[in-house]
Order: structure tokens, then C-alpha cells, then sequence
């Protein structure tokens, strides 16, 4: 679904092209489901325009031409040719349409975040600096009904979402969001980091040494100064693509 204005040396086409290198990357990682999941990045700046995955394509073939551009307003969508997957539709549709400074949206059901959505409290406990950088900074939804495919569900999902920029959904996965690819995979990165090493840490059985509140929000406020590591880590993610699975970009 290319359009006129999708010319390679355009904002619109690296924006492309970097949203098919975080779909291989993800599943060089291992964090894919199948064909299923979803990325998306707003293209408008209302966020009603976005980019979104084919419906039921592998991320590791995903090339910048195949992103679907698509608009939260047009009610016939689901019904056109090549018609998005209905629950990335639900999912992003609306979070793009009521959260316009989510300008990327990632949805995966990562092993370490979806293992710890499943637990009774899925809280995000503080144990170190990666688990601390989301303290205070994660929404946890515990409203989960079902594959959400229908825009009631879309529009809770957003509610839920409220002002933070990442979401454990319980029973169900991850969701994160950032002002670009580089920045949303960043969070995606350190969120299932953070819960891989908490999952760890309770496989031990012993007790968690937690740190205090007063210092995890303090940890949090430090990794604000860290934010360009983004780009540079995502510049080289996309370098070691380049030698591993070439043609994302075309």
C-alpha cells in the first residue's frame, strides 16, 4: 500500500524502513508469536494515519514496501482488500486515534513480560536499575476479556494506557509506546529485560531484596539521562541487521 508520497528518500519511507528492521530484529530475538503481533507508527499528526504489519505475515520477511498505510477513520477498513489483522487493527486504531503523541506503538507477547502478565500480581517489583526504570512509568491492565478485536476494546486498552509510555497487559503481553521506532524499541528492550531478570530472580525461591520507593524513583529519573542511547543502540541493531537479513529496507 505505497503511496505517491512514499519516495525513498522521504520521512514517511525511513520511518518504513525502520519499523521493518524492529519487526526482524524482534524476531531474530526470538520475540515473535507466530505471524501474529503488531508494530505500527503514526504518519499524521493527529495519529489517525499509520503504518501498520500485514495481516499474518512472518516479521523476519517484513520489507519497508509492506507496511500497510491505513486510517483509524475509514469504517470500511476490515472489509478492503488486504485488510489489517482485526485485533491490530482494534489495538492500534484506536491507541493512534486517542493517544496522538504515541507515534509508535509495538505489541508482542515478549516470553519474560507474557510470563509475568500471567502472575497473580504482576507487579513490576524494583530489584535493580532496569527493573527500576519503570517504576512509577508502567500502566498494568488487569481488564483482559479475550483477543481483543472490537473498538470498545481498543478504546479501554487506551484508557488503560493512560499517560505512560508502556503497558504489562495481564493475561496477554506487552505494549509500548515512544515518539519514534528507535525510541519505542528502546523501551521494548529494557521492559523485557527488566522482567526476565525479575522472573529469574523468584525462580530462586529466596527473598527479593526490593529497593525503597525513594530510590527507584530516583533510578527512574536517572535513566532520563540515557535517552539518546536509543538511536545509538538502534543504529547498530540496524548495521548487525544489514550482514544477518538483509532488505528490510526495500
Amino acid at each position: 500500500m505505497i503511496q505517491a508520497s512514499d519516495s525513498r528518500d522521504s520521512v514517511l519511507w525511513q520511518q518504513r524502513v525502520d519499523l521493518a528492521a524492529a519487526f526482524r530484529i524482534a524476531a531474530q530475538w526470538g520475540w515473535h508469536e507466530s505471524v501474529g503481533n503488531h508494530f505500527s507508527a503514526a504518519v499524521s499528526s493527529d495519529g489517525h494515519q499509520f503504518l501498520l504489519n500485514p495481516r499474518w505475515m512472518h516479521f523476519a520477511l517484513i520489507k519497508a514496501s509492506d507496511l500497510l498505510l491505513l486510517d483509524s477513520r475509514d469504517p470500511d477498513t476490515l472489509q478492503r482488500p488486504h485488510a489489517p489483522d482485526p485485533s491490530a487493527w482494534c489495538i492500534h486504531g484506536r491507541i493512534h486515534a486517542m493517544k496522538p503523541r504515541a507515534r509508535v506503538v509495538l505489541h508482542l507477547h515478549t516470553p519474560y513480560a507474557t510470563a509475568l502478565a500471567g502472575l497473580a500480581d504482576p507487579t513490576l517489583l524494583p530489584i535493580e536499575q532496569c527493573t527500576a526504570r519503570f517504576f512509577n512509568r508502567l500502566a498494568i491492565d488487569q481488564g483482559y476479556s479475550g483477543i481483543a478485536d472490537d473498538h470498545a476494546e481498543g478504546d479501554r486498552l487506551a484508557h488503560a494506557l493512560g499517560e505512560h509510555r508502556c503497558m504489562l497487559m495481564g493475561n496477554h503481553g506487552v505494549l509500548v509506546t515512544g515518539a519514534s521506532v528507535a525510541e519505542a524499541f528502546e523501551e521494548l528492550y529494557y521492559l523485557e529485560r527488566a522482567c526476565q531478570t525479575l522472573v529469574l530472580a523468584y525462580s530462586t525461591g529466596r527473598p527479593l531484596h526490593v529497593l525503597s520507593d525513594a530510590l527507584a524513583v530516583k533510578t527512574a529519573s536517572d535513566w532520563d539521562d540515557y535517552r539518546g542511547m536509543a538511536f545509538a543502540h538502534f543504529r547498530d541493531l540496524k548495521l548487525l541487521l544489514d550482514q544477518t537479513n538483509p532488505g528490510y529496507e526495500n
